[in-house]
């Protein structure tokens, strides 16, 4: 996909012009290389009908381009009010732009979708994410099962890394289950330092996650609270043996013997750290667990 953009933004000029310094405590970074923004433009795969939301828009490089797209509606959420300001000057008279001036963890979501969204349309978040709020916004949109087509985030690479990740690396952990347990997950594009304004001191990557329409784990889970306290458990301690850090954990409170039970019947060795097991495995634990802990 080409975007047309006749006269891209500027971040040096636009700084300049308004005075603007990044604020560190917001996590602002600003995107200066157009080829990255049309690399997460594409990544989002945007149709004629579809209704955008960018969360966290700066000085508006990205959301210039999501205006040059075939999108219906965007809406941008900037917590900054000082943005906001310049955001609603840089594109005024743009009719299919909605800005708010809010706090993107504290939005009711549900209300905003619910407010904006036409029948049979396709929602599309889009972010350069703060990294300190990479992972509560991915897990807000997740746990909170609000119906989005697809997510496409610029998150630091370590963590994209661990989301990708699979049992036994280092990288696996609470995050990677339920990051793939929602979503499939693609790590689309690695982006060096050099591409931001100021430069972050670690590399990042654009993720695409797209929530499963029938997820492949969902329907095998008994409970999912109770999965996901399992989880946690094994990836607290993850050095331990996994009888060893479900015994011990504060989470469950459940009885060594019940534990040492639920995997015989799950066929995992228990001296095995839990770290190495699949998600399957995982969820055929957590069940085995769930049921002798309800008998």
């Amino acid at each position: 996909m080409e975007n047309k953009i006749a006269n891209p933004i500027k971040t040096k000029d636009i700084l300049n012009k308004y005075n603007l310094r990044p604020f560190k405590g917001l996590g602002q970074n600003f995107l200066v290389d157009n080829n990255i923004i049309d690399i997460i433009v594409d990544a989002a795969e945007i149709q004629s009908h579809d209704l955008i939301i960018e969360i966290g828009p700066g000085i508006g490089s990205l959301t210039e381009a999501l205006l040059a797209s075939s999108a219906e509606k965007i809406i941008a959420i900037e917590k900054d009010r000082k943005l906001v300001k310049v955001l609603n000057e840089i594109f005024a008279g743009q009719d299919n732009l909605e800005l708010h001036n809010d706090d993107a963890l504290e939005i009711d979501w549900l209300e905003l979708l619910q407010d904006n969204k036409k029948r049979d349309q396709k929602v599309k978040v889009i972010a350069n994410l703060p990294y300190y709020i990479t992972t509560p916004i991915i897990m807000l949109f997740l746990e909170n099962n609000i119906k989005v087509d697809s997510l496409v985030f610029m998150v630091q690479k370590e963590v994209a890394e661990r989301m990708v990740s699979g049992p036994g690396t280092k990288a696996f952990g609470s995050l990677t289950v339920a990051v793939q347990y929602y979503t499939e997950i693609e790590l689309i594009h690695v982006v060096p330092p050099t591409v931001f304004i100021p430069r972050p001191n670690v590399d990042s990557a654009i993720i695409r996650l797209k929530p499963y329409a029938n997820s492949p784990y969902q329907k095998k889970v008994l409970n999912e609270e109770f999965f996901f306290k399992v989880v946690r458990s094994i990836f607290q301690q993850r050095r331990k043996t996994i009888r060893n850090s479900l015994s011990k954990s504060s989470l469950l409170n459940i009885e060594r013997e019940l534990i040492t039970t639920a995997l015989k019947q799950a066929n995992v060795d228990q001296k095995r750290r839990g770290e190495k097991l699949s998600i399957d495995k995982m969820i055929e634990v957590s069940n085995q667990l769930f049921r002798l802990v309800e008998v």
